[in-house]
């Protein structure tokens, strides 16, 4: 028998409301944890707010463009000597033959509007407008051959060093080493737009114009791009979404577990991973000089939308295969149980049961490789679409796909290595359509995905 004083002595018991050091500690790491979380997200929105305020502030001017208006006689003796309206006599008056009645126009303009100048010559005051005023004129008169003898008044596009002092972008200190405009210029300026002559508005063209050469790039726009990434991305949904879930489907539900099938998707995991430059390498070297220029086949031409939209169906397909499969592992191994279990047949499992229930994981997957697709530029250097100016829409929807045409982040990126500044601007307002295009993608995404979401 063993002595009490001998005995173990007992723990000391502890209320379960006292917190001990240990537990102090382990609290104190939660909260350090959460604060980071905090710290770590609130720089992501700094980040964020950064961003789009500079892309917003930088880019709303290319939507507004500065606009001169006059009125223009379209004196009949200098557009239709004849004076019988024949088109092709007409057509035969060139752009410099339209320079006396500009110059003349604005001329008048500054002298009714009581503005005073020291700038008298036509040759100086034409450098207010685009070059592309001339152009405009012509044009209308040749589609209104009825207005000639009658006075017209245009909407011109001023000059993008006018259209800059306007917003700003363009100072007194900047021009005293341009050839282009002077101060008097701008003294001109000043006065017509207290006149009324010149005003800023919205331009509609920069959404649904052409490009334009680099003398006047007051006239550049993005519609024609916009349209070649429309016909690209059409390229990439009827075969990126077709070949990826079909590949898919037998990858995870058909392909017997071997190292083929193993050795398969370990490549389309690297390919996931492969530069997009590497894709145009692929495209330039297959579509356009084997398919293209050993076969003949002449839709394969270098910036031809259908070449860049295959390019991009080659990058988009394992982003697509691997959603898909993810989406299809997501459905429950009990949904095809019961499938099999009631007699139905491996394919009716699979496209009566599985592939509804992946669909929204499809689709969403789809639609992020879709926009990661438009935004794309690195395979479109090497097909040639970033060196192409597209001046005009396509004639029909198959020339859509095989005229030589850009691509929006083709154009932007060739914006942005111009010298004049107000392709500087013109490329910041291009990634803004950039960005709500890839923004409604993303949200018809999420529509699609609680749209066709099931619960089991």
């Amino acid at each position: 028998m063993t002595d009490a004083s001998n005995a173990a002595p007992l723990r000391e018991k502890k209320s379960l409301l006292v917190v001990d050091a240990r537990t102090k500690k382990r609290n104190a790491a939660e909260a350090r944890f959460k604060m980071y979380g905090i710290i770590a997200i609130t720089l992501g929105l700094l980040f964020l707010a950064v961003l789009l305020t500079t892309i917003i502030s930088r880019g709303t001017g290319a939507f507004t463009q500065t606009f001169i208006s006059v009125p223009v006689e379209l004196r009949e003796d200098k557009l239709d000597k004849k004076g019988n309206r024949n088109l092709e006599d007409i057509k035969k008056v060139s752009t410099f033959g339209y320079n006396p009645l500009l110059g003349d126009a604005l001329s008048a303009v500054i002298a009714e509007g009581g503005v005073t100048t020291e700038i008298t010559k036509s040759k100086e005051l034409r450098k207010l407008l685009s070059a592309s005023a001339v152009g405009q004129m012509r044009a209308y008169v040749i589609e209104n051959t009825d207005q000639i003898g009658q006075t017209v008044t245009f909407d011109f596009f001023a000059s993008s060093r006018v259209d800059g002092y306007i917003k700003g972008r363009v100072t007194r200190e900047d021009l005293a080493r341009d050839k282009n405009l002077s101060a008097e210029h701008l003294d001109l300026v000043d006065q017509m737009i207290e006149a009324g002559v010149v005003r800023k508005k919205f331009n509609p063209s920069f959404i649904f114009g052409a490009d334009a050469s680099e003398s006047r790039p007051e006239q550049a726009g993005l519609g024609v791009s916009m349209l070649g990434s429309l016909f690209m991305m059409l390229v990439v949904l009827f075969l990126a979404l077709p070949i990826g879930v079909a590949a898919s489907i037998y990858l995870e539900e058909f392909a017997p577990k071997n190292r083929l099938t193993d050795l398969i998707e370990v490549n389309i995991s690297n390919l996931a991973a492969v530069p997009s430059i590497v894709f145009g390498i692929l495209g330039l070297a297959f579509f356009i000089q084997f398919c293209g220029g050993y076969l003949g086949i002449a839709a394969m031409k270098a910036s031809a939308p259908l070449v860049g939209g295959l390019v991009l169906t080659l990058m988009t397909l394992p982003t697509i295969i691997i959603s898909t499969r993810a989406a299809l592992k997501a459905v429950p191994p009990s949904i095809r149980d019961a499938a099999l279990g009631v007699g139905a047949s491996k394919m009716q499992t699979v496209f009566h049961h599985v592939l509804p229930l992946a669909a929204p994981g499809i689709l969403t997957g789809t639609i992020i490789g879709l926009a990661q697709a438009l935004g794309e530029t690195a395979p479109l250097l090497l097909i040639g679409m970033v060196g192409y100016i597209a001046s005009n829409y396509p004639d029909s929807v198959l020339s859509g796909f095989t005229d030589p045409n850009s691509a929006m982040p083709a154009q932007i990126f060739e914006w942005a290595k111009r010298a004049d500044p107000a392709f500087y601007e013109r490329a910041w307002g291009g990634i803004i359509i950039l960005l709500v295009f890839l923004m409604t993608m993303n949200i018809i995404a999420i529509l699609l995905r609680r749209r066709f979401e099931r619960r089991w």
